[in-house]
């Protein structure tokens, strides 16, 4: 059913690929194999006279496929459920290709019935499922069954053929066809408010087709600027905006969005974009500018909008660097960490060499435990050696240590003050672990008086360690429930004033189900995070993950020992940097191994 052609061949299959092997062992090959996207699949009508189960299992592999508009995939459907079966109703994902059994067997008077009608069961592992809006939701594994029922339906004068009359809308894939089949990407909204008094980007993870969308036959750009201009996701949608006014849409009949020669994309909107003002108009392109810059395999310099009367604006990829959370800049490269002495230091750059931080952490009496970096680097948080104060401090001018900021009575250093985090609004954010109080605290600018932050979705875990992202409205939590600690993405709303705003993480969800103890994590450019942990029964293992909790095939990092804690910047391509219990600190280059940079040091972290 499955013909593949690999780009590797780069002529006509009748031509080959190489000799036809004429020995060895003939092995059975499942339908979903690990993902290639240069595999092409193609779907097969039904042949004349097949049984009940070759048309279930036909109809299975053709949804595998790039079939235009599903029109072959349909030809395995009865006439009615041809015109109400909707593959794009979400995508249902397996660990496998699923199981397919049956008929189901039926007792003797209804013998004649089983002539004329059938049901299969599809069984598999349920890992996730992609919704309307092409938004990915990972899920602890569970059983999924679902029953496809056939009949024999009339298809010429004379002759019938077994048809599915019942089944369920959208697609079942199993991981690795998922994975050939679909592209994450990201597209990007502004938060609500002002970061530093300034709109900032924040990055919302959807799914699209890889080549072409067989239902719009589209390619994956306008696919992606399409989603984009359908708005945020569900989850994200509280806490962004889009600047395109609702109802924008692409011109009629686009199905293609090519850059030119001189990497300019023009985007053709219909005519709900052209009363939109200078500002608001460039803002809209630079929601496509950072849409499309990891997308192409030409970098996008320039995007043109062109309303139904016309040119609207443009915008430079230069001049769209001012709405990154980063402010434009390429990250801060400095890794800091925490000497033998309880003091903070610097990695400088590419010499691997250290020095003290100006200041009291750098030179203080008060041993520190783990510290936190403002993303301008201009100031620390510290937690003392033992967990309980939390002290903040310039990194440009000496003088002493101020009172601590924030203070936990527990009893027991685990149980105090977590390692503090930094988002892009130049707040800081720490937990305190205390069971007889726990508490997840923000200081506004780094200073004052510590605000409780509302978590209603723990359900009795713990906070144990967190991690902000740059643009400050997604936070990363380490959640600790029955023995086990999970990774959790929550969403940060901000309500009220907006000196004193009232401020909760909603609607937490968990990343990485498959790993059930998680014990360290650090956000990886704008979507992504790097997670050290184990699934159930395994060895601990390093790997990407996205803000939406889903894994790439290619996620996994190479091998290190005895992980404690992992440092990533904003810029992905620094160094991944690792503490290690054996080997000390040690960093991955892109395209390199680890390497270990300093024999002695903790809490190594990146500004943020």
């Amino acid at each position: 059913m499955r013909i593949s052609a690999l780009l590797g061949c780069g002529v006509i299959v009748l031509a080959g690929c190489g000799s036809m092997p004429v020995s060895g062992d003939v092995k059975a090959v499942d339908a979903s194999q690990p993902g290639d996207s240069q595999v092409q699949v193609y779907a097969v009508a039904p042949r004349e006279g097949a049984p009940p189960s070759e048309i279930v299992d036909g109809f299975l592999e053709s949804m595998t496929s790039d079939d235009p508009a599903f029109a072959t995939t349909r030809k395995y459907l009865s006439a009615d459920a041809r015109g109400t079966w909707r593959p794009g109703g979400g995508t249902t994902v397996l660990a496998q290709a699923p199981n397919r059994s049956g008929p189901l067997l039926h007792d003797e008077a209804n013998r004649a019935a089983r002539d004329k009608e059938t049901t299969y069961t599809l069984t598999g592992e349920k890992v996730a499922e992609i919704d309307a809006q092409s938004s990915y939701r990972p899920l602890a594994p569970t059983d999924y069954s679902q029953t496809l029922h056939l009949v024999r339906e009339k298809v010429a004068e004379g002759k019938e053929e077994w048809r599915i009359d019942v089944v369920p809308d959208g697609l079942v894939l199993g991981q690795s066809d998922f994975r050939r089949l679909y592209r994450s990407v990201n597209k990007y909204f502004f938060a609500t408010g002002l970061t530093n008094g300034r709109p900032t980007l924040v990055a919302d993870p959807v799914y699209v087709r890889n080549r072409t969308d067989p239902v719009t036959r589209m390619d994956t750009a306008t696919q992606t600027v399409r989603t984009l201009l359908a708005g945020p996701t569900n989850w994200l949608r509280p806490v962004v905006d889009s600047r395109f006014p609702e109802g924008t849409a692409l011109r009629k009949g686009v199905i293609a969005l090519p850059p030119d020669d001189q990497n300019v994309l023009k985007v053709p909107l219909n005519g709900k974009a052209d009363k939109v003002g200078r500002s608001a108009c460039r803002m809209m392109a630079a929601q496509v500018l950072y849409t499309l810059r990891d997308l192409t395999s030409a970098r996008v310099e320039r995007v043109e909008l062109e309303g139904g009367k016309g040119s609207l604006c443009a915008l430079d990829a230069d001049d769209a660097s001012g709405f990154s959370a980063d402010n434009g800049s390429d990250g801060a490269d400095s890794q800091y960490f925490i000497n033998d002495k309880g003091q903070v230091e610097r990695i400088l750059g590419a010499t691997d060499g250290t020095e003290p931080v100006s200041g009291p952490l750098g030179t203080g009496t008060v041993p520190m435990g783990s510290v936190g970096v403002a993303r301008d680097e201009e100031r620390a948080a510290a937690v003392s050696a033992q967990g309980q104060s939390l002290y903040v401090s310039s990194l440009e001018a000496d003088g002493e240590l101020a009172a601590p900021l924030v203070t936990s009575t527990a009893k027991k250093a685990a149980d105090r003050l977590s390692p503090p985090s930094w988002d892009g609004r130049g707040d800081l954010w720490v937990a305190d672990r205390n069971p007889a109080g726990p508490r997840l605290l923000r200081l506004a600018g780094g200073t004052g008086e510590p605000q409780e932050v509302r978590v209603p979705g723990l359900d009795g875990a713990r906070i144990e360690a967190l991690r902000m992202s740059a643009d400050g409205v997604r936070i990363a939590l380490l959640l600790t429930k029955d023995g086990r600690t999970t990774l959790n993405i929550g969403r940060v709303e901000r309500r009220g004033s907006s000196v004193v705003p009232k401020i909760s993480v909603e609607d937490l969800r968990q990343a990485a189900p498959q790993l059930t103890d998680v014990t360290a994590i650090s956000w990886s450019g704008r979507s992504r995070l790097v997670v050290v942990g184990k699934e159930e029964g395994g060895v601990q293992q390093v790997r990407y993950v996205q803000a939406d909790g889903s894994t790439s095939g290619s996620g996994a990092l190479p091998g290190v020992n005895q992980v404690q804690s992992v440092a990533a910047a904003d810029d992905e391509l620094l160094p991944l940097m690792a503490e290690t219990e054996g080997d000390g600190i040690v960093k991955l280059s892109p395209g390199d191994n680890w390497q270990t940079v300093l024999k002695q040091g903790t809490s190594l972290v990146y500004p943020g």
